[in-house]
C-alpha cells in the first residue's frame, strides 16, 4: 500500500487505508451493474455536503442511489462518514471485492450490499428503499446531469 498520490496505482487524494487498485476495480465493476439495470452512472460524485460518493446512479424513474466502494477492512474501518450519504439517495450500498469479510458492513435496514471485480457485480443485499423528498430529488438530479455533461464536454473540448 501506497501514501496518497505516491505510486503508479494512487492517484491523489487516495486515502492511505485504501488499496487503489482494487477500489478501481470494485468501482468499474459496481458502475458496470448500475448500467446494466439501465441507470445513468457518475463516479466521483460530490454531494451538496462535501462528501464524495463513488458511484452515483440515476434510474430511468429518477431513482437515486448511492455507492460507497470498500477496498478492505483498513479503508472500512477508517469511514465514520457514510452515513452522511444517506439523505441524498434513494438506496444506499456498500460494494466490496470478493474476499471482504462481510460480516463487518452494518446489518439490518441500513444499506445494501454489492460483491464486485472490474468486471461485474451482484447485488447480495438489497438497499432498502428511502424515497428522497421531492426538492432533495430534483437538486441531486440535476447535480447527477451537470456533472456528467461537464465531464462529456471536458472530453471533447478539453480547455487545457
Amino acid at each position: 500500500m501506497t501514501a496518497a498520490g505516491a505510486g503508479p496505482d494512487g492517484p491523489a487524494g487516495d486515502d492511505v487505508t485504501s488499496v487503489p487498485g482494487t477500489t478501481r476495480q470494485v468501482t468499474r465493476g459496481a458502475a458496470r451493474l448500475f448500467e446494466d439495470l439501465g441507470c445513468a452512472v457518475v463516479t466521483e460524485f460530490a454531494l451538496a455536503n462535501g462528501r464524495r460518493a463513488d458511484v452515483a446512479a440515476l434510474s430511468g424513474d429518477g431513482r437515486i442511489t448511492l455507492v460507497e466502494v470498500k477496498s478492505g477492512v483498513p479503508d472500512f474501518r477508517a469511514d465514520g462518514k457514510w452515513s452522511e450519504y444517506l439523505d441524498f439517495c434513494d438506496a444506499f450500498y456498500f460494494a466490496v471485492a470478493p474476499g471482504f469479510p462481510r460480516d463487518l458492513l452494518p446489518e439490518g435496514d441500513v444499506c445494501g450490499v454489492i460483491v464486485a471485480d472490474a468486471w461485474e457485480a451482484a447485488i447480495l443485499r438489497p438497499a432498502p428503499e428511502r424515497r428522497l423528498p421531492p426538492a432533495r430529488r430534483r437538486a441531486v438530479t440535476v447535480r447527477i446531469a451537470r456533472v456528467a455533461a461537464q465531464r462529456l464536454r471536458a472530453l471533447t473540448d478539453p480547455r487545457t
